[in-house]
């Protein structure tokens, strides 16, 4: 079955009831006990199911058309093979000898629950740890290629989501001109970066390695959601820790790479892509809201998104990022 097959309408999750997930669960031999908690996620919608005698579980329901099987069984293996290394990512679990399942038109998997809270990154020791469980996951990651998932790229990241962008007119229109103007001139310079790093190493990474999608325990952190996994330069699973001024940044970059460079090698070179990977991100977001405005759950819960507000800050950063663009890299 085909992506465009597999979208089905407009609504992509019409049909998904609670009962729909309690039985998504029951028919893989699990005993669900009626709880249900929906959990915070927009691309995917995600549960936690209560079991009779056993700890809950969390259930991911892909949304139609965003990946083909191929896609996603790739990442259930990376994840798999990641755990199979003693690196603490969760992966899901196996039913009669699958990963991938179907319930009523919809393809889920079901994942152990892990708790935790957010990692203390202003902590140098905390970076350093994280920064060896991303080097072991890197050197991993670059033993294989992926074949099905994306590639990080200036094309596939900002690109498609600039022309997404002008294509579907949600742009203020007194604003248009302005967006276009910027966007081609901080694709301009994202090209240059790119042209200053060189060639830099793919590998399969997390892809969205932000503190978000790392949790604590008194165990140490552990990684969750590798639903973006993809391929592209080690800076990417990097830069998202970072925050604050070049100064704050360096330091930070510095404890991480700490840890990282115990399990892998990290190429100097890819500092001069830090502003343009964040560059990119800012462009594909907007991009993958205004993708998703057709899901009601958007509208609801981003409605400033339609607003002349957001255009007029969203031109504003993109202005800023050009300047950091033009800035020499991080000193490490």
């Amino acid at each position: 079955m085909s992506a465009r097959e597999e979208a089905g309408g407009v609504v992509p999750y019409h049909g998904l009831d609670p009962g729909t997930v309690l039985d998504a669960v029951d028919v893989l031999g699990l005993w669900t006990d009626g709880r249900l908690l929906a959990l915070n996620s927009y691309e995917n919608r995600v549960y936690q199911v209560g079991l009779e005698e056993s700890d809950p579980v969390v259930v991911k329901f892909y949304r139609p058309g965003r990946w083909l099987d191929e896609a996603i069984l790739e990442e259930h293996a990376f994840a798999r093979e990641l755990v199979e290394r003693d690196i603490p990512v969760v992966a899901p679990l196996e039913f009669a000898g699958a990963t991938l399942h179907r319930h009523r038109g919809f393809r889920y998997a079901v994942y152990p629950r892990r708790g935790g809270r957010p990692p203390e990154l202003d902590d140098s020791h905390a970076l350093e740890w994280v920064g060896r469980f991303i080097g072991r996951m890197h050197a991993v990651g670059a033993v294989a290629p992926f074949r099905h998932r994306g590639s990080l790229s200036v094309e596939s990241l900002g690109v498609s989501a600039v022309d997404t962008i002008l294509a579907m007119g949600l742009i203020p229109g007194h604003l248009t001109e302005a967006y276009a103007t910027i966007t081609r001139d901080v694709l301009e310079r994202i090209r240059a970066a790119w042209q200053r790093a060189g060639r830099v190493e793919v590998l399969r990474l997390h892809g969205d390695c932000h503190p978000g999608n790392i949790l604590w325990t008194d165990a140490g952190p552990h990684f969750v959601d590798l639903d973006d996994a993809m391929s592209g330069p080690a800076m990417q699973d990097l830069w998202m820790l970072l925050s604050g001024g070049r100064q704050e940044m360096s330091g930070q970059l510095a404890d991480l790479l700490s840890g990282y460079e115990d399990f892998a090698d990290f190429d100097r070179r890819q500092l001069h892509l830090l502003e343009a990977l964040r560059t990119l991100r800012m462009l594909s977001y907007s991009a993958w809201l205004a993708r998703r405005w057709d899901d009601p759950a958007f509208p609801q819960a981003f409605p400033w998104f339609s607003g002349n507000r957001y255009w007029e800050e969203h031109v504003l950063a993109l202005r800023e990022q050009a300047a950091l663009l033009d800035e020499s890299p991080l000193v490490v």
